[in-house]
């Protein structure tokens, strides 16, 4: 008997029907013998729809009542699939996050998990029954619902996996496993089998959208395993749990990580770059930079500090989300006197593409492969950064595709056969 927790995203939830088949995936589970907890997220599109409703109500909502309001949304969905695996015969029962309760701070609406209390939900599972519990939402110290954020019922499935000791964390999405690349991008992508915590982390940072940053982090902080799984194939093939998806694990489960130099290359199209011309320098003047923005709660990037002019001062260029353009543009124009700037520039015609893989580490010449090959398709680079994993280029966004492709080729990810 194993301990599975089973999450299953928006798009596997849109619908009764759709509602039905995760029914029917958890009952085999169950069949097999394992004790199973579900975690499910709104049906798709509806969060979107809830946000809307407290935005039309007042643009200066109450971010407390704006949790009881998107909150519900997983509250419908835990509840129809407790009432559908019922129906297929399998006990169920769906626990609430205030009812466990998933403790959480009182940051409302980017919430983080403090503790579970799970020894009601073990009772109930021993006693043969599915517990479904709505992704993305907790309870604070004084007793309001919180929640996660976006994308935060995957970082509630690894949580409670971890505080229940599960064997492992299953990820149901609309993709069946984690790719070299965008195979959108790239139909030669490979699908991997197993990756490790340390280069999921960094791929869903740098712009992989199969989980969320928060929930890997989480998963490599408690080691949960955690495998992600499609929810959705044609109606003559096997159960997606059937087919092999990718598992999350520790880099001592991977037999190749010496020889696999590069896991994946990963982009992102949501970076703006911010040039602070003339800046005096002097110690302390990249530290007046920086410290608006961190007030702002504006995470920085890349950072290029360029070589000084002959008048004593400098170039710094650097990137952050773009979302985040506006309030960074703000909080750096509100400090323009203390950090002595001449000018303002920015761009958001820009992408930051990255390559990944923990055998960076024992091989030399990564770096190399990927400025080489960018230079020769007449690729310019913006901006560098690294991490003992990772390499990130800034370039044109109109190059993103091109430079993808490149780079798959060049460090040999490429597929044998294109159907592979």
């Amino acid at each position: 008997m194993a301990r599975i927790v089973m999450k299953f995203g928006g798009t596997s939830m849109a619908g009764i029907e759709r509602i039905r088949s995760v029914a029917a995936r958890v009952k085999r589970e169950v069949e097999a013998g394992n004790q199973v907890a579900v975690v499910v997220s709104a049906m798709a599109g509806e969060t979107d729809r809830l946000v809307g409703f407290c935005r039309e109500a007042s643009s200066l909502y109450d971010p407390r009542e704006y949790d009881v309001v998107v909150a519900a949304g997983e509250q419908i969905t835990s509840g129809l699939l407790a009432i559908a695996l019922q129906a297929a015969g399998v006990p169920a029962r769906s626990w609430l996050g205030w009812q466990l309760p998933i403790h959480t701070d009182d940051a409302h609406a980017k919430a983080r998990i403090g503790s579970i209390e799970v020894d009601a939900l073990n009772a109930s599972m021993a006693a043969g029954e599915v517990a479904v519990i709505p992704g993305f939402q907790g309870l604070s110290d004084d007793g309001r619902v919180t929640t996660l954020g976006r994308g935060g019922s995957d970082t509630s499935a690894v949580a409670v996996a971890a505080a229940m000791k599960a064997d492992r964390c299953d990820i149901y999405t609309d993709v069946d496993g984690v790719y070299t690349t965008d195979p959108r991008i790239v139909p030669r992508a490979r699908k991997l089998n197993k990756v490790t915590y340390e280069e999921m982390l960094e791929l869903a940072s740098v712009g992989a959208k199969v989980l969320q940053t928060r929930s890997v982090g989480l998963a490599m902080k408690e080691q949960v395993r955690v495998q992600v799984l499609s929810s959705f194939t044609g109606p003559e093939a096997p159960m997606a749990d059937t087919l092999p998806g990718t598992m999350i694990v520790g880099e001592e489960e991977i037999d190749d990580v010496e020889r696999q130099l590069i896991t994946g290359i990963a982009h992102d199209k949501n970076e703006a770059k911010i040039t602070l011309t003339s800046v005096p320098d002097q110690p302390g003047a990249v530290s007046a930079i920086f410290e608006p923005l961190a007030a702002a709660n504006i995470n920085v990037d890349m950072i290029i500090q360029n070589i000084a002019h002959n008048h004593g001062s400098t170039d710094v260029t650097f990137t952050v989300p773009s979302a985040d353009l506006a309030r960074s543009l703000e909080a750096l124009n509100q400090a323009r006197e203390t950090i002595g700037f001449a000018e303002l520039v920015h761009d958001t015609r820009v992408a930051k593409v990255s390559v990944v893989g923990v055998g960076m580490r024992s091989h030399a010449g990564v770096a190399s492969t990927m400025f080489t090959t960018l230079g020769k398709r007449g690729i310019n680079i913006q901006a560098i950064s690294t991490s003992e994993i990772k390499v990130s280029v800034l370039i044109h966004e109109d190059e993103t595709e091109l430079a993808v492709r490149m780079l798959h080729t060049a460090y040999g990810l490429d597929a044998a056969d294109a159907a592979a």
